[in-house]
């Protein structure tokens, strides 16, 4: 199709339009990941006060187990986005999902719920996923609440319970990690086990054990779902962030384009047009010439 100035000019301002809505969205994209980088911070800090008192309740009433009887109901939590423009951040997610079966799954995130029904998978639960970092902990509770009850609904009232998200790696890169959440990691008990308790007072429980533990595991669930939830927005904001910086590295690439068309364009018609004033000042001035006598015969 043939280019005009106007044309051309119409594609500049269309694109430059759009440069700034990208840049806007990658500006929201690097501010909003910060408020939840600080509060995967802040739970992890508050995981170590619980498992301290964990700890004191291991060194109280001895090690935890953490085996589960065959045939106990898997639950997977997979956390996605309610918002696209993060490339194939879902898919990821919902493809870590298809590698680990489980009898029920709760889903956060609209677009992750696309992506796993499109591969056969069907939440039994949906969840939106927080808009601002006060909607972390709503959610967490929530999510807690309905393993509770699921587990008192489970024929030998147990549930292992995984979660599925992407973090951070090195590099910059993002990865969906699938960390068992129930039972509780064996490694960790064992090792709470085996460090002395080093204060010079010893931890009492003045609570039922039964009480106390379920409380501390329920603690537990809160800060891993919690933890997660938060990783999981600070990735997504990770990824949408590297996907406005290509489509923004593409709209200058077009922009560059296109001013290179339009000097070249410019740079024609400026020739046509003179090409145009020196052809009409030859013809009027081939027009204003005398014809010559005609030559005398000879003799």
């Amino acid at each position: 199709m043939t280019q005009t100035l106007e044309t051309l000019a119409h594609h500049t301002a269309t694109l430059t339009s759009i440069r700034g809505i990208v840049r806007t969205m990658k500006t929201m994209s690097a501010i909003n990941a910060l408020p939840y980088e600080l509060a995967a911070r802040s739970i992890d800090t508050y995981r170590e006060t619980v498992r301290a008192g964990l700890h004191a309740f291991i060194c109280q009433n001895g090690p935890i187990p953490t085996a589960l009887a065959p045939g106990t109901p898997e639950v997977i939590i997979a956390f996605g986005s309610d918002h696209g423009l993060c490339g194939n951040y879902n898919d990821a997610v919902a493809e870590a999902v298809l590698q680990h079966p489980a009898d029920r799954l709760i889903c956060v995130g609209a677009q992750l719920q696309d992506a796993l029904e499109g591969r056969g998978l069907t939440p039994e639960m949906v969840l939106m996923a927080p808009a601002s970092t006060e909607g972390l902990g709503r959610l967490a509770g929530l999510i807690v609440t309905r393993l509770e009850a699921m587990r008192r609904a489970a024929p030998a009232g147990a549930i292992a319970v995984r979660l599925v998200h992407t973090e951070r790696g090195q590099h910059g890169q993002q990865m969906p990690v699938a960390p068992r959440l129930l039972p509780l990691d064996p490694a960790l008990i064992a090792g709470l086990a085996a460090t002395p308790w080093t204060s010079r007072s010893l931890p009492q429980v003045a609570a039922p054990a039964a009480d106390t533990l379920a409380a501390l595991i329920r603690e537990m669930l809160f800060t891993g779902v919690f933890r997660a939830a938060a990783e999981a927005l600070v990735t997504e904001n990770a990824a949408r962030l590297a996907r406005m910086q290509q489509a923004e590295q593409s709209v200058d690439d077009r922009l560059e384009s296109l001013a290179a068309d339009t000097r070249a364009l410019r740079q024609s018609e400026i020739t046509t047009e003179l090409l145009d004033v020196i052809i009409g000042f030859e013809a009027l001035r081939g027009r204003g010439k005398r014809p010559e006598p005609p030559a005398a015969p000879a003799g």
